[in-house]
């Protein structure tokens, strides 16, 4: 029985790609930035060869035992759902659309009819500034609020003691249905908030309604083959529930270990894709150092129980689906290679994975492992680590 645990560190980073100045991110380097800033300490990273990158600014374990490296993103973007898409197999030829300018007038003019409410917002926003800015109008007047970001998203923000959840995602359900063609962003997101004027704070609804994936899948793969495909967190938001055979939408790092380890503990063979988004969602965008090394220093001390329950043919992976430098100017994501480490419980030493040229060999990976003939054109590095 063979089990691959996929877990992705949210916009953890680990230095600028080539194109980077194609995007505005020179310079940007998540990892090794906040190693230099914060100066976490890692010890479980570093016994999987964290060290081992030279980007990532860490001191290297002469004992580590894990493969390291690191993968350059192939599809154009730097937003969630193309970095995940990618290392699931699926590279996107054409990124998706932005709205630095916010969306089209005659689009918001339909989508308040659609809904029969005015919105408010209709720019590029970082969530908490928007809420200051613009949620006691919003919750005064019961006017939901409509913003984006560098990302392919539009995001609508609702006070949740004036639309209820359910409410709220009608409202996304309804724009994602409008959101096609030249429009069709890559996911619409549901930002519940509650809290007093001058304390509002984003709640743990969140909801991501993604577009459909436009092609096959590691996950569609694996399903097809029989085997379980777990989701963890958001997964099943941005691959819109295509190839997974169950899924914990836990919100947030702890419930979502607490969710992997529970799948840890059951007999199934196949995949369990994990996303641990608070690097991202709490720290990244928020611009603060400090927050993201403590998640990151959260999520080392889970690893030695997350070793203890894989069985010896097991097969652990940690990676990254973009960047989001705390250190860099604005709020936004950066374009950067993810880093790549990987462990199961018969390795002795350490593995030089290089510097893969896709994401996607980590998908032609995994299906090699579960004896699955898909590469989806890109090198498995399976052998590597026998």
């Amino acid at each position: 029985m063979k089990r691959v645990f996929l877990t992705v560190l949210d916009a953890v980073g680990c230095g600028e790609l080539p194109d980077a100045a194609a995007y505005g991110d020179v310079g940007a380097n998540t990892w090794g930035h906040v190693m230099d800033t914060v100066h976490p300490s890692l010890p479980n990273f570093r016994k999987l060869g964290l060290g081992h990158i030279p980007s990532i600014h860490c001191e290297k374990d002469p004992d580590a035992v894990g493969a390291y490296g690191k993968c350059l993103e192939v599809s154009a973007g730097k937003d969630t759902t193309t970095g995940h898409w990618e290392m699931a197999g699926l590279r996107l030829t054409k990124p998706f659309p932005t709205f630095p300018d916010g969306f089209p007038a005659s689009f918001i003019h339909a989508f308040e009819d659609a809904i029969g409410h005015k919105v408010i917002g209709n720019k590029p926003a970082s969530g908490t500034a928007i809420l200051e800015e613009m949620g006691e109008e919003s919750r005064k007047n019961a006017l939901p609020i409509v913003y984006t970001s560098a990302d392919s998203v539009f995001q609508i923000a609702c006070h949740e003691d004036v639309f209820p959840r359910e409410e709220l995602y009608r409202f996304c359900r309804i724009a994602r249905e409008m959101l096609q063609g030249d429009l069709g962003v890559g996911r619409v997101i549901a930002r519940p908030y509650t809290g007093e004027e001058g304390h509002f704070v984003r709640t743990s609804g969140r909801r991501d309604f993604s577009m459909p994936p436009c092609g096959r899948t590691i996950l569609d793969a694996v399903k097809e083959s029989g085997m379980e495909s777990l989701g963890v967190g958001k997964i099943e938001d941005i691959f819109d529930h295509q190839g997974l055979t169950g899924s914990n939408h836990a919100a947030g790092n702890p419930a979502c270990l607490e969710a992997l380890l529970d799948y840890m503990k059951k007999d199934f063979q196949g995949l369990c894709f994990t996303n641990l988004v608070d690097t991202d969602m709490l720290w990244g965008h928020r611009r603060d150092p400090k927050g993201f090394a403590d998640a990151l220093k959260e999520i080392d001390s889970a690893i030695p129980e997350i070793q203890a329950n894989m069985h010896e043919e097991d097969l652990l992976i940690f990676t990254a689906d973009h960047g989001c430098d705390p250190t860099f100017h604005g709020t936004d994501h950066t374009r950067e290679y993810v880093p790549l480490l990987v462990w199961h419980p018969r390795m002795k030493h350490a593995v030089d994975l290089g510097t893969r040229d896709t994401y996607a060999d980590i998908a032609a990976t995994i299906a090699e492992w579960l004896g699955l003939p898909d590469r989806f054109g890109a090198v498995s590095f399976a052998r590597q680590l026998l």
